[in-house]
């Protein structure tokens, strides 16, 4: 069955997860293929709501986003994703980014929603139709979804888990809309088998979020859950795949 782990972070500046040390785990778990998101601390300084950004940090984004993307050009199976920050670099999304990822938590610096170039920036997204891996607060979870409803697709990471908890999106409704999918890094049993029940095997991916989790036993935790093997299929490299390539 091939694997695609649709959440793994990757970087060598401010943190130590150079692909090398990823791939063996990957290959170990029988997973060929990943995408990829620079780390947050390669982005921006996430300990201070009160981040100034400057020349250094846009140079250390600039290096991150150039690694993963050299990485899909030496090898087969890599999908780079594009970070997004406060400087909205329009122009960075030329290049061949297989999907956004969009990232804040609680007392980290926030994104500029009000910045016309945010506005511009989330348009050229939609008109790309790249899939944004959005991680947010709840609130912000919410209105994100609304703004770009039906223009692109979203996936909310660890089903829900770190924007506002699986049982508050569920309530809000936010999976109903055929745009909106979950990956399975670090969710429970419980969520996943709820998730499924309700929508389906074709609005999951499996994503490890390594390096918080590890590829295998999140693999493994998933496969050993009974679900039958062509929504397992589906789970584990049809729907990301087709996310991604569109």
């Amino acid at each position: 069955m091939k694997v695609v782990d649709s959440h793994i972070h990757c970087g060598i500046q401010n943190v130590n997860q150079p692909y090398g040390q990823i791939e063996p785990l990957l290959k170990d778990a029988g997973i060929f293929s990943a995408c990829l998101f620079a780390p947050v601390e390669d982005i921006y300084y996430r300990y201070s709501s009160a981040f100034d950004d400057n020349e250094a940090w846009r140079a250390c984004r600039v290096n991150a986003h150039h690694y993963l993307l050299r990485l899909s050009q030496e090898k087969e199976g890599i999908y780079p994703y594009y970070f997004v920050w406060n400087d909205f670099m329009v122009e960075d999304l030329e290049r061949n980014y297989c999907g956004i990822k969009w990232h804040h938590h609680p007392g980290e610096p926030p994104y500029h929603y009000q910045d016309p170039r945010c506005a511009d920036m989330i348009d050229a997204i939609c008109a790309r139709n790249l899939p944004i891996v959005l991680e947010e607060t709840c609130d912000q979870t919410l209105k994100f979804i609304e703004r770009v409803a039906g223009r692109t697709s979203v996936i909310i990471p660890h089903l829900g888990l770190l924007n506002g908890g699986f049982d508050r999106l569920l309530h809000a409704g936010i999976w109903q809309d055929a745009n909106v999918y979950a990956d399975t890094a670090l969710a429970g049993t419980r969520e996943i088998t709820i998730f499924l029940e309700k929508f389906g095997a074709d609005k999951l991916v499996f994503g490890s979020d390594y390096p918080f989790g590890l590829p295998e036993p999140q693999l493994q935790r998933l496969t050993r859950m009974g679900i039958k093997h062509r929504d397992l299929e589906k789970i584990c490299a049809g729907n990301i795949l087709k996310l991604i390539t569109l």
